[in-house]
């Protein structure tokens, strides 16, 4: 035999049954949509000015690269060329 619930609580299971079940499904459709349309492209390009001092040094030629090679041809900060004296 199979139990039949009549009255409140079987109208409250099925209503949130319901809800979890489109707030689930609403959850999953967001973060399908997030992957799909939020990564698009870079906000700031790498080859743009930095801050209003780079665009000036750019100008009168005496900017300084972010990144130097080292000896093992690895990418590292150019600390000493950008905090060094002229």
């Amino acid at each position: 035999m199979r139990s039949v619930q009549v009255g409140y609580h079987s109208r409250m299971h099925r209503l949130i049954h319901h809800f979890g079940r489109s707030c689930l499904l609403g959850l999953l459709l967001s973060l399908v949509a997030g992957t799909q349309f939020g990564c698009q492209r870079r906000l700031f390009p790498k080859d743009s000015p930095r801050t209003q001092f780079e665009t000036y040094d750019r100008m009168r030629q005496k900017f300084v690269p972010l990144q130097e090679t080292d000896v093992f041809g690895e990418p590292k900060p150019a600390l000493r060329a950008r905090l060094g004296g002229n």
